[in-house]
């Protein structure tokens, strides 16, 4: 079961999602670049962010995920969400996803930290196993970001998401294990 708890590192905070977070997660994600590779713009109006984000709420009740809204510690700006949810507690398994970040704070420090304490907690507090990682199969720059921070890439799952429209996407899946962990964490603290 995963808990909603607030992740620190020097330059950026991981604080559970929360309707209050509404205008601020709008502002850091209205831009249809950060949406490109997923059906719908979550940004777009406040309505359909404020769906989503309620959606995320109430699967963070239940304990299967948790939402977390990324923040600039330098400015106190939301840049980005991101979420532990697909749980699977008999395996000791969960994926790291639902993440976006504004334009202007990628290839920056953030997805690095966000990452990295999201990594740190789910292998060294929960003591987890694997760590899934998915995106696009087109996402490139996504797909070289997880490369980045460690993930190994394990192949493309084909037609294995269906949108909201119906339609289907192939999907690049990437992994870190407890064994790769020490290093992963090492590669990352150089760059942290």
């Amino acid at each position: 079961m995963l808990k909603a708890i607030t992740l620190t590192s020097e330059l950026i905070k991981l604080e559970p999602m929360t309707i209050a977070h509404l205008p601020a997660f709008c502002s850091a994600g209205n831009f249809a670049e950060v949406w490109q590779h997923m059906p719908i713009n979550r940004c777009e109006n406040a309505e359909t962010a404020r769906a989503w984000i309620q959606e995320a709420i109430n699967e963070m009740a239940t304990g299967k995920q948790v939402a977390f809204i990324i923040i600039d510690k330098q400015n106190n700006q939301v840049v980005g969400s991101t979420r532990l949810f697909r749980l699977n507690q008999q395996d000791r398994c969960v994926e790291i996803g639902h993440t976006f970040i504004s334009p202007a704070w990628q290839r920056s420090h953030v997805n690095t930290h966000a990452k990295y304490l999201l990594l740190e907690y789910v292998f060294e507090t929960l003591g987890f196993t694997r760590v899934e990682i998915a995106t696009h199969e087109n996402n490139l720059q996504s797909r070289h970001a997880i490369a980045r921070i460690g993930g190994q890439f394990e192949g493309i799952l084909r037609k294995n998401r269906r949108a909201e429209n119906g339609s289907y996407r192939n999907t690049a899946l990437f992994s870190i294990i407890d064994d790769e962990w020490p290093q992963v964490k090492a590669n990352l603290l150089t760059r942290y």
